[in-house]
């Protein structure tokens, strides 16, 4: 079901049903790589480096004969040694560094570790590892990995982007700083942010890490501890605000389009009301953009309440009954409850009636009676409640199923209010989504502990399983959006789809939601193993793709085979990965 109409969708992006304006993407896991490159230059450039890798012919070719060991060692063997080099980092910030430094090194390696070892590596690549990352960034800072366009370089905007040395860009994710994490405003050291997401992109979806950029807006930053630091490397200035800012926004998205027209633009960590009114500001004028936060959040929520449906034995259009309280009425609070609301509305409930299964929550308590709002939040306020009612009185005296934790304020979620959820619920549904881990609402094991092992639990942290003292083990889902996004962007290169629409964030949410098995669903384990999360991918992917050839916004005309089913369109989809192994390197 469609917001808008798609004769104005098409008006708005700009999109023609069918174009040719380029073809279709060939089968991109045998790369050739030609450089003019020679000698050190060539081991110097991480996307040529191969380290002991290189062939008798690229030695011979390239001028390395003397500049590599000479036993030519194969990917396998060196992702053992980086392995156990790894294993002997004494903190998971040393591993952070040691995993960046490899990145600046050798692309290709980093990516087949992060691919083979990706449960263990990915909390350090990015949450919780890159919040400790983002905080000291001004401190560990060695190179440059992104792109930094601060309120100075304002009038150079449209000449800057060349200074990016390449003429593709498939994805690009944008932070100012404002909100990282539950961390606050960290201004220019948050840029760990989109270079974290972006590994992602190219570990879980096969995006070519060659066309990815990360991208810091330095507005300033309030956080005074910063700008007096003298190794802080941002604008020693407070934050821009207002119309001028939404000016410079204008005028950073119209730089990028002008030379990267198709990219695909993720806004990450922006505050809640910045994050807002950017999206809707940009998402069907400036197409494709998406607001991780609100939408890839809200998809894997989804994706997580319809499986846990099916733990509970019930059918997914059910979720019309579930009544849902939410503590956060941020960005990320607004995104879920918004994506629980349409699936409700693909069961046939309407809108206004579908609000009534909500209550939120603030850090002054209910959405209630009284409570002047603006934007999307009036929508979610109880005239029928008492305004600034605790959690423990709403779950009281509502007895929700389900208990959404999207506040970024760690142990909300007390023990009182699990009990007294549990009193009323055979399977209560408990999601401490905040990350870092220290910000979840409570832990996993809290939660099992306090409903003796019925709740059925996801978090945003990665947590261990439980062990129960009766034996039970009970299984912690962590729900990551990297479920999510890396699809949807493989979607978006390979199809060329113009604007990024709720709907297709609601399929991908509904496909992630059948993926995994009865057997397990039943344990309580809600999403397929991370180690499947390439299959994952493609598979939401092809969800993504239907629903934009549907909408009329694939402007790529894609292999009719590929359209011939849903199965087709995986297959298409993974074709398209970048797979993380050594091609060709020729020389020009």
């Amino acid at each position: 079901m469609l917001r808008r109409p798609l004769t104005r969708l098409f008006h708005q992006c700009g999109v023609q049903r069918v174009s040719q304006w380029r073809a279709c993407h060939t089968d991109r896991s045998n790369e050739v790589l030609m450089t003019s490159h020679r000698r050190l230059a060539v081991i110097h450039d991480p996307a040529l480096n191969r380290g002991t890798a290189f062939s008798n012919d690229e030695r011979e070719r390239l001028l390395l004969r003397g500049l590599v060991p000479p036993r030519q060692q194969a990917l396998q063997f060196q992702v053992k040694r980086v392995m156990e080099t790894y294993e002997r980092q004494r903190t998971d910030l040393d591993k952070f560094q040691f995993l960046s430094m490899l990145m600046d090194r050798n692309t290709v390696l980093f990516y087949r570790i992060l691919v083979d070892y990706f449960e263990e590596l990915a909390p350090i690549v990015y949450t919780p590892v890159v919040g400790e990352a983002c905080l000291r960034f001004h401190a560990i800072y060695r190179r440059t990995r992104g792109m930094y366009f601060s309120v100075e370089d304002r009038p150079h905007f449209r000449t800057m982007v060349y200074n990016w040395p390449k003429d593709e860009v498939d994805v690009i994710v944008v932070t100012d700083g404002s909100r990282v994490l539950s961390l606050g405003d960290l201004g220019c050291n948050s840029m760990n942010i989109p270079i974290g997401k972006l590994s992602l992109y190219v570990s879980a979806a096969g995006v070519s890490p060659s066309r990815t950029l990360p991208i810091v807006l330095d507005v300033g930053t309030d956080n005074l501890e910063l700008r007096e630091n003298p190794l802080y490397l941002g604008l020693n200035r407070p934050r821009l605000r207002g119309k001028e800012y939404y000016d410079l926004l204008d005028e950073w998205i119209s730089a990028i389009r002008y030379r990267w027209p198709n990219t695909l633009i993720q806004f990450e960590d922006f505050s809640s009301l910045e994050a807002e009114t950017l999206l809707e500001r940009y998402r069907y004028t400036s197409a494709p953009c998406f607001n991780d936060d609100i939408q890839s959040t809200g998809c894997i929520a989804i994706a997580a309440l319809l499986s846990s449906l099916r733990a509970r034995g019930k059918i997914m259009s059910d979720v019309r009954d579930e009544k849902i309280v939410c503590v956060g009425a941020g960005s990320a609070g607004i995104g879920v409850c918004e994506g629980i609301i349409q699936v409700m509305e693909c069961y046939d409930m309407a809108r206004e009636k579908a609000y009534k299964n909500f209550y939120m929550l603030d850090e002054n308590g209910l959405l209630g009676r009284g409570r002047q709002l603006n934007g999307k939040r009036a929508e979610f306020c109880r005239d029928d409640m008492e305004d600034g009612m605790s959690l423990l009185e709403v779950v009281r005296s509502v007895r929700p199923t389900v208990l959404l934790g999207l506040s970024g304020v760690g142990s909300l979620f007390t023990e009182d209010v699990v009990r007294e959820m549990a009193k009323h619920v055979d399977r209560p549904v408990i999601f401490p989504m905040s990350n870092p881990s220290k910000s979840s609402e409570c832990t996993p094991e809290e939660a099992f502990e306090w409903t003796q092992g019925r709740a059925v639990v996801a978090t945003g942290s990665p947590f261990s399983n439980v062990l129960l003292e009766d034996g039970r083990v009970c299984y912690t889902n962590q729900a990551n959006n990297v479920y999510s996004f890396p699809g949807l962007g493989l979607a978006v290169t390979v199809a060329r789809i113009a604007c990024v629409t709720d709907e297709m964030f609601l399929a991908a949410g509904r496909h992630i939601a059948e993926l995994s098995s009865d057997e397990e669903v039943k344990k309580g384990i809600l999403f397929p193993p991370v180690k499947q999360l390439r299959e994952v991918s493609a598979e939401v992917a092809a969800a993504v793709v239907f629903v934009a050839l549907e909408q009329g916004l694939a402007r790529e005309k894609l292999p009719a085979w590929a359209c011939e089913s849903h199965e087709s369109m995986v297959q298409l989809m993974k074709q398209q990965m970048w797979e993380p192994k050594y091609g060709h390197l020729v020389a020009e």
